[in-house]
């Protein structure tokens, strides 16, 4: 198998893109399409001071790789989240890769800011786990960003997690979550800009990057996300790809395409939150402070999280 763009021995294909290509074709493919989504979608400038959520994983680690290599000013997030055998292997990935580079890491523990880890939280709260991440996840990338003055906050979601969340969107035929779907979402005031560099590159671009390029990752899954719906979509969007080669990036580029004829939207006219002061939708205060509660409310009555 010979590199579609120089003639060398290749070392994977590509069947979506059409292409065959060498270790240093691959590594400049990955970058390149990163570098084109931030141009394209104006996510944010070489001046721009860029804070990249970091979860020890693939593609959070090769994205700032990519930032940093490429001039960016990007710092990186690490959330402990407490998960139990697994949050601290991730947080010991993401120091190394830190420390390696000369790149500054911000770490926050879950615990800290909510009295509960998310192995507790999900005791305490009797709800999925997954949501209850995402709720404190989304809390804490934002405000840690608008605390540490941060202009952009960058994540590794690649295209097949856009696919997959565009899918589930369409099933249930999320409207408001549909028009908020975007490689980019516009901050105002508390509310830090949002973007996604990764959106048009495959989990086996990405892992195939970090094998070329030396970048150690945490390969093993969160133990909470066994049977989570996300991975389902996953599935049957890898089935569809194996069968008609390209379905992943034609789905996600012609609902781009129809969406790119709307300005990206607006955010939501939010108030803010009578506890932490951060934006919220919701009269009062907002979730991740009303989970805040109850994990007081729980340790008053039992005295620990547990």
């Amino acid at each position: 198998m010979r590199c579609s763009v120089c003639g060398q021995e290749a070392v994977i294909r590509l069947r979506h893109a059409g292409l065959r290509l060498c270790p240093q074709h691959l590594v400049a493919r990955v970058e390149k399409e990163v570098e084109g989504a931030i141009r394209r979608f104006r996510m944010f400038s070489p001046e721009t001071r860029v804070l990249v959520a970091v979860s020890g994983g693939k593609d959070s680690l090769a994205l700032w790789h990519i930032l940093a290599k490429s001039g960016y000013r990007a710092d990186g997030l690490f959330i402990d989240l407490g998960i139990e055998g697994y949050s601290g292997r991730s947080q010991d990935v993401a120091q190394a890769f830190a420390e390696e580079r000369g790149l500054t890491l911000h770490v926050v523990s879950l615990a800290e800011e909510l009295g509960a880890t998310l192995d507790e939280l999900t005791r305490i709260a009797r709800g999925k786990p997954c949501s209850l991440c995402g709720t404190v996840k989304r809390y804490l990338m934002n405000r840690l960003a608008w605390e540490g003055g941060y202009s952009a906050l960058a994540t590794g979601h690649n295209l097949d997690d856009e696919a997959a969340t565009l899918l589930g969107n369409v099933l249930r035929w999320e409207e408001d979550y549909l028009s908020r779907q975007y490689p980019v979402l516009p901050g105002e005031g508390k509310l830090v800009r949002k973007a996604k560099p990764l959106v048009f590159l495959s989990e086996r671009e990405m892992a195939a990057y970090c094998l070329i390029t030396g970048i150690r990752y945490l390969k093993e899954d969160c133990p909470h996300a066994q049977g989570a719906r996300s991975i389902v979509l996953k599935g049957i969007l890898n089935q569809l790809e194996d069968r008609y080669p390209a379905t992943k990036i034609s789905f996600l580029r012609q609902f781009l395409r129809v969406r790119d004829r709307f300005r990206p939207p607006e955010p939501a006219r939010l108030g803010e939150c009578q506890s932490c002061g951060m934006p919220t939708a919701a009269e009062g205060t907002c979730r991740f402070c009303r989970l805040k509660e109850a994990v007081t409310r729980h340790t008053s009555r039992h005295g620990t999280p547990a």
